[in-house]
């Protein structure tokens, strides 16, 4: 069981970068896989990147180069810190977690977050 809670999201140009933050909270939390997905208007959700327990990590294609997925377990925190952002890069971000999950787009995510909006845009 793990609660998620994301924020960081906001309004930014393009070639900019944000640093998402996803707080979690829960017993089971050191043992989950982080993953970050998104969704834009009329779009299915999409993967975008996730951080194993024991630290592998994956990368959407679309996002390769541009991000960077971290996890500090002291503050029970997974970022995402997207630059040289793009206008297809505008969604809601949501963060999901994965009981011993190994990091991959298709792990088993039961718990969500509410998600956070980011918007790219000149």
């Amino acid at each position: 069981q793990v609660q998620l809670v994301e924020s960081g999201g906001g309004l930014v140009q393009p070639g900019d970068s944000l640093k998402l933050s996803c707080a979690a909270s829960g017993r089971t939390y050191s043992s989950s896989a982080v993953g970050w997905f998104r969704q834009a208007p009329g779009q299915e959700r999409e993967f975008v990147a996730a951080v194993s327990w024991s630290g592998v990590r994956n990368y959407a294609d679309a996002v390769k180069g541009r991000c960077a997925i971290s996890r500090d377990n002291a503050k029970n925190t997974v970022y995402l810190q997207m630059n040289n952002l793009k206008p297809e890069d505008t969604a809601v971000y949501y963060c999901a977690a994965s009981l011993y999950g190994s990091g991959r787009w298709n792990d088993e995510y039961k718990s969500w977050g509410q998600g956070t909006q980011v918007t790219v845009s000149s």
